[in-house]
């Protein structure tokens, strides 16, 4: 076990634990003193477009609603405070931040009319209306427009949580590798506490510096300022709680995983029994009145995208056959939801005889996994490396959509030789329609590796909502245009 770090004196341990609290408090401070005046900019926009909107200076009675909507501000900043959209832990992850955001448009909304309805105040509607929904719109856009710029900052090191992991190797490993591929989630792991037998010096480039006994003495040597205690047996609930004691003395944060893997919070719920919080788990719904709307939702969407994109349509069928004169479409046999096979519609990319060429590339395959993909294929063609880098060659799958073979968000369409190789836990990427984009496009499309894109397709269908859908189609269009991890 590593041990070159040098033990400090108490006064100093001292010292750096309180040094990092401060630099920890210093950098969200600043961004939350940020979001408020954010907040308070937003809500100063949208009254003086309400009042101009529904006024325009023209009203005598005006000059009451121009003052309402300087006081606005307040009003939102106090309404956010209760809703707890400024609560640290949501900073610059999850839809938490988002959601309560909301939750305080509706409350704002709902006491603004129920305190004029029993003061008996004729408040004008039209100013309501318009004030309040946009001052929530307005805000939901600056407060993503902040995150994005954190993650930035993220990306580069700053603001930043020192992390110290506790539990067994081989999911030290993961998550460690997980944090450091997905900066923005503001936890960067700075050392390991191995628990159990044969313990090795580094686990992934990151020194193990402890065990279970001195996780509070790696802690301040660290200099961290959060601990992720990982699912294993030896932490038992009596030691748990000794050690949040413990690291309570010095404001360092506890955070506990439990033995679930890609479960969303929405499908969990902590129910205490017994004294006991036992963590409830809902199994995912695949059937009935969601799964409806999102069939609605799909063919409502791909048949608007297809009259809408007829132009591009016929501008790519050109560009394709005058290139090389060959067939415009490309179709090919997918496996669909529960094994059902269906043809599956592409914009031609290749060669007219690329599948030919096929067994003589094999030996240059560059994944890991049972798909063949190499990043300098010869047989793309000039035309389909354009339509690949901005997966242009993906829009007749609308007609895949419209039929109802797949869905717009889903796992990954697989051939039947992929599927035929799927072990057990894979095969649950069936239980739902392919879709055309989903979690493995818009988090490095061709350039993840093959287990890490079964992982999310699995993630997806564990905890797949429909809000999560429109999230995806958010991202897709950022993921389009970058046009990275695409060949």
């Amino acid at each position: 076990m590593a041990e070159n770090l040098a033990v400090p004196e108490p006064r100093q341990v001292e010292r750096v634990s309180r040094l990092v609290q401060q630099d920890l408090t210093l950098w969200t401070t600043s961004y939350l003193r940020q979001v408020a005046v954010v907040d308070a900019c937003c809500a100063v926009a949208a009254g003086m477009l309400a009042f101009e909107a529904r006024f325009g200076g023209n009203d005598a009675g005006a000059a009451v609603y121009f003052w309402l909507g300087l006081a606005l501000p307040g009003l939102w900043l106090i309404a956010l405070g209760l809703a707890g959209a400024y609560d640290t832990r949501f900073i610059g992850v999850g839809s938490d931040e988002f959601r309560r955001v909301v939750n305080a448009g509706v409350c704002l909304t709902a006491g603004v009319a129920i305190v004029a309805y029993a003061a008996k105040v004729d408040i004008a509607r039209g100013f309501v209306v318009i004030a309040l929904p946009l001052t929530t719109i307005v805000d939901l856009l600056a407060r993503f427009a902040l995150r994005k710029r954190l993650h930035r900052l993220r990306a580069t090191g700053a603001c930043m949580r020192r992390t110290v992991v506790v539990g067994h190797p081989d999911v030290i490993g993961e998550l460690a590798a997980a944090l450091r591929r997905d900066s923005h989630h503001g936890l960067s792991v700075v050392a390991a506490c191995v628990l159990g037998g044969n313990t090795p010096e580094t686990i992934g480039g990151l020194p193990v510096v402890g065990g279970l006994g001195n996780v509070v003495d790696v802690v301040r040597r660290t200099q961290a300022d959060t601990v992720a205690v990982l699912a294993c047996p030896e932490m038992s609930g009596a030691r748990l709680r000794d050690l949040a004691w413990a690291l309570e003395k010095d404001g360092t944060d506890l955070c506990v995983a439990p033995a679930l893997l890609d479960v969303a919070g929405p499908r969990t719920t902590i129910r205490p029994v017994a004294g006991l919080p036992l963590l409830h788990l809902d199994h995912p719904e695949f059937s009935g009145a969601k799964r409806l709307i999102k069939a609605a939702f799909d063919r409502a969407v791909a048949g608007t995208a297809i009259v809408v994109l007829l132009p591009v349509f016929a501008a790519i069928a050109v560009a394709i056959g005058f290139g090389d004169g060959g067939t415009v479409l490309f179709r090919q046999t997918r496996v669909g939801r529960d094994g059902k096979l269906f043809t599956l519609y592409k914009f031609r990319t290749m060669v007219t005889d690329a599948e030919q060429r096929l067994d003589v590339l094999r030996q240059l395959n560059e994944s890991d996994g049972v798909l063949f993909k190499i990043r300098n294929d010869p047989r793309i063609t000039r035309i389909g490396a354009w339509l690949r880098r901005y997966s242009l060659d993906e829009l007749p799958q609308l007609l895949n959509v419209l039929r109802g073979d797949m869905s717009l968000v889903g796992p990954r369409p697989a051939l039947p030789s992929e599927a035929s190789a799927y072990g057990h836990h894979m095969r649950r990427r069936l239980a739902v329609k392919p879709g055309i984009t989903g979690l493995w496009q818009v988090n490095g499309r061709s350039d993840l590796a093959w287990d890490e894109a079964i992982r999310l397709d699995v993630r997806y269908v564990e905890n797949w909502s429909f809000l999560l859908d429109l999230q995806i189609l958010w991202k897709t269009w950022s993921a389009v245009t970058r046009g990275s991890g695409a060949y």
